[in-house]
């Protein structure tokens, strides 16, 4: 009998230490999963309602390198907390160098917009020819709460654009895209992200229009 109470005793004592060791093991799968979140651009789906404008079908644009002001350098989603405060979320990142991701997705929006010759994302190949340049500079690309301790505001994607000659380098038009959407939740992360994603492709959108009017202008001074 006593050896029998031995012998259960050592199985208790085995399952119990088998149930740790299981337990152990999830819990440090837990531990070691990485809390950070990696978000890219160039996702949001245009509808747009009339057709690709034919006149500027075969045109090749070369998109500069962009600036960027110099609090977005960070690789962090940012929320301004009224008019003064930058906070960054260091589990939400950019999957990518902010200033390429802006880049890379206002030429997806253009291509998807026009039937271009061709759309290149500085640097561009060698000896690239091209019948306009666009550069831009991007102000804001953040959430926006308009008291620190709000829970609700909007997002806030603001930037300056200008339309060069590539021949001279001279200005051939200049505009300022100031996209806005309200009733962002505060840690909405997937949702600011697809805001500002939406504020490049309205980007897009007016690039498109001041493309259309100097070619239309150019065609007919020939």
């Amino acid at each position: 009998m006593y050896g029998r109470m031995q012998y259960g005793k050592r199985v208790v004592g085995l399952t119990a230490l088998v149930t740790l060791t299981v337990l152990a093991g999830c819990f440090s799968l837990s531990r070691t999963e990485t809390p950070q979140r990696y978000y890219v651009l160039g996702g949001s789906v245009m509808q747009e309602d009339t057709a690709p404008p034919a006149g500027l079908a075969g045109v090749k644009i070369g998109v500069r390198r962009l600036r960027l002001a110099s609090y977005l350098d960070p690789p962090y989603l940012a929320v301004r907390h009224g008019p003064h405060e930058i906070r960054y979320s260091e589990f939400h990142r950019w999957g990518e160098q902010l200033d390429a991701g802006i880049n890379r997705a206002v030429a997806a929006y253009l291509t998807a917009r026009a039937a271009f010759g061709r759309v290149d994302v500085a640097p561009w190949p060698a000896r690239g020819s091209y019948d306009y340049l666009i550069q831009v500079r991007v102000e804001r690309f953040e959430g926006a709460l308009a008291e620190p301790a709000a829970v609700v505001g909007e997002v806030h994607m603001l930037a300056t654009w200008e339309i060069v000659r590539q021949r001279d380098g001279s200005v051939l038009a200049s505009g300022i895209t100031d996209h806005r959407e309200g009733e962002w939740t505060v840690g909405d992360h997937t949702g600011l992200v697809r805001a500002l994603d939406t504020g490049l492709s309205v980007l897009s959108r007016d690039l498109v229009a001041s493309l259309e009017e100097l070619q239309a202008s150019a065609t007919a001074h020939r």
